[in-house]
């Protein structure tokens, strides 16, 4: 047996030599030149087991040479097959695939240059997904009593979810709301009448209430002013005349009526005379300005401790409104002296100035000659001091030879525009300015279109003139 082993020996070349020369079949655009170079190997089997020239063959050597010779010569087909097979293979590779690698060939199929990209794909999602998951909505359980596994569990409180913020991610869809449960329909008020007694006809004429404010804005405020002045001017109307309905005070007013059309209660034009008047003259541009701003405040009316309040009004202040004590002796504390700066600014009849004889005055104010020139000291002229002023700095008491008179009673007696006034003595008769244009009680109408001219709102312009006031609807207070 030992004489039968035949010994072969393979040479062996340098690692670099090897190396270089794996690169250089491995590189790309090779790959050809490495199959023709396979296929005529295949066709020399002899070479494999050639020598070098240079190499002086001895017996081992060439007994290994002949062994080697004759296995390569009995593998030729199997060795075809096999190129033939790795040829095919690499033409379904792309050739951007193939990587050589330091010493070896690379294997076929091994490498994936897509891995990297995945990977980063899947780091990006996953760091987009975190902070979508921290933020996503849960609910803490809450521990059930021991009394409770036989109870039935209590259904959710509705009110409770809805008061609740969702949070919800992008692209999904919320949660469809649960419907509340079908809840009784409150019948709606009917919207009251008002019976307002025209005095020009001498009959009294039926309307509803909010028909009734269009009337009023007209006759009180002028259409050129600002729209939120005259929706000031349409909730304070509408609060005085709700104030009248529901205490069911007809005061002042004829048998079968609410109200006058005068400014005793407030003045007030007819539909008739609105459509005659305003309509077909030119003016129905101003017309429809004012339904408009009656229309934006609809059933609005001001209220004080739940209660509509007593919402005075007038023309013009002297820069300041009164205390409701200095004029109608009637504290009402949502009736204060506020300043009103913008009166003086924009009326164009803030001044007025109005000479009287000296016999008025006597007999207007009830002053008998034998009395005025007891007070002068037989002179004829009478003496006129201011005692006091108000808060609203007008006349508060005033004496007037000799006898005291309040600021307002001097201005109803010789019929001036404003308790606040200077007096000049010219000869026999008395020149009077005043300052103003109204009790100055309640909301200025000049002073309120100047603070819409500022850009304040009608309630901004109520809240003002009338101090602690709040805002109802005057359906639920009269009905």
């Amino acid at each position: 047996m030992k004489d039968s082993q035949v010994r072969i020996r393979i040479p062996i070349h340098h690692p670099k030599e090897h190396r270089q020369a794996s690169l250089a079949e491995e590189r790309p655009g090779s790959i050809a030149t490495s199959l023709q170079k396979n296929k005529l190997m295949q066709q020399r089997p002899n070479t494999r087991g050639t020598l070098s020239t240079g190499v002086k063959p001895n017996g081992r050597t060439t007994a290994v040479s002949s062994a080697v010779n004759s296995v390569d010569t009995a593998l030729p087909m199997a060795g075809a097959a096999v190129h033939d097979t790795r040829a095919a293979s690499l033409q379904q590779v792309p050739l951007r695939h193939l990587r050589p690698s330091a010493g070896r060939a690379p294997r076929w199929g091994s490498r994936r240059p897509w891995l990297p990209f995945a990977a980063m794909a899947g780091v990006l999602v996953l760091a987009m997904a975190v902070p979508a998951l921290m933020a996503w909505p849960r609910q803490t359980a809450q521990p059930v009593p021991p009394s409770s596994h036989t109870a039935t569990p209590a259904a959710p409180s509705v009110t409770a979810k809805d008061e609740t913020p969702v949070t919800r991610l992008p692209g999904v869809p919320p949660i469809p709301a649960v419907p509340a449960a079908p809840t009784r329909s409150v019948p709606v008020a009917a919207e009251p009448d008002v019976r307002v007694y025209v005095t020009s006809t001498g009959r009294t004429e039926t309307l509803p209430l909010e028909q009734y404010i269009v009337g009023v804005v007209a006759a009180e405020m002028p259409p050129s002013f600002e729209g939120e002045a005259l929706k000031a001017q349409a909730i304070a109307a509408r609060t005085f005349i709700a104030r009248r309905l529901l205490a069911d005070d007809t005061s002042g007013a004829p048998a079968g009526a609410d109200v006058t059309d005068t400014v005793k209660h407030q003045a007030y034009i007819s539909k008739a005379k609105l459509t005659r008047e305003w309509g077909h003259s030119g003016k129905s541009a101003e017309l429809a300005k004012i339904q408009q701003a009656v229309r934006d405040t609809k059933d609005t009316i001001m209220v004080y401790e739940g209660k509509p309040i007593t919402a005075s009004f007038f023309s013009t202040s002297n820069g300041y409104t009164e205390n409701s004590e200095d004029v109608w002796a009637k504290a009402v504390p949502y009736l204060r002296s506020v300043s009103s700066p913008w009166d003086k600014q924009l009326a164009p009849r803030y001044t007025e100035t109005v000479t009287l004889s000296r016999q008025s005055v006597f007999d207007r104010l009830g002053l008998s000659r034998t009395a005025i020139a007891a007070s002068t000291g037989g002179g004829s002229m009478p003496e006129i001091r201011i005692l006091s002023k108000t808060e609203g700095h007008r006349i508060k008491k005033i004496e007037v030879g000799g006898s005291i008179f309040t600021g307002p009673e001097i201005r109803n007696k010789l019929g001036l525009r404003s308790a606040e006034f200077t007096w000049k003595a010219e000869g026999d008769r008395i020149a009077i300015t005043t300052y103003g244009y109204g009790h100055g009680v309640g909301m200025s109408q000049w002073g309120a279109n100047g603070m819409a001219k500022e850009g304040h709102t009608a309630t901004q312009i109520l809240l003002h003139y009338y101090t602690g006031i709040s805002f109802a609807k005057a359906s639920r207070i009269l009905s």
